[in-house]
């Protein structure tokens, strides 16, 4: 689950199903009775039929903790952490990171630094295309050290810089879940 609509749908299918469940966070439910095999079926199927998927693999469960923090620390969150995301990740997961870091490259093919700066670069469009704020204070809310760091980061990234994409209004955004 990586968006507030993935939790209503979620919760859509649990209360359908007549599951009893605590709480819904993004990427775990904590659902507070044991499933039985056919219980756990229709539940798979009717997560499937929006796209989502019902884990068990301990390995997939962390990998999708990890992304739901990047999701939330980047996209939700009105100030990044104050910590390095190194950290802020493994505080967040009570793991070490560098633990968390190797488990993430190999089931994923990316490191979670990339994964992250996809996602920062993704927020950095959607801040762009709100034209609220300059790129200096784009640059300070996403804590990149300077304009020209975000400058250089995006154009490797996108193919443009942050001018030239104001300037192209088709290009559109990436949703999170394709990311």
């Amino acid at each position: 689950m990586v968006s507030s609509r993935c939790k209503v749908i979620v919760q859509t299918e649990l209360d359908k199903l007549g599951l009893h469940y605590g709480i819904i966070n993004l990427g775990e439910v904590d659902i507070t009775q044991d499933l039985n095999h056919e219980q756990r079926i229709e539940l798979k199927a009717a997560l499937l039929r929006h796209g989502l998927e019902l884990m068990a693999n301990k390995k997939a469960i962390l990998i999708e903790k990890i992304r739901n923090t990047i999701v939330e620390m980047v996209h939700h969150c009105d100030d990044s952490p104050k910590t390095n995301f190194s950290n802020y990740i493994s505080q967040k997961l009570s793991r070490d990171y560098t633990y968390l870091a190797n488990m993430f490259s190999e089931e994923t093919g990316t490191t979670i630094e990339k994964y992250i700066i996809i996602h920062k670069i993704e927020r950095v469009k959607e801040l762009l295309s709100y034209d609220e704020l300059s790129l200096t204070q784009i640059s300070y809310k996403m804590h990149y050290s300077s304009v020209s760091h975000l400058s250089n980061q995006f154009k490797k990234i996108t193919g443009v810089t942050p001018r030239e994409f104001k300037k192209l209004k088709h290009i559109r955004q990436v949703t999170l879940d394709q990311l």
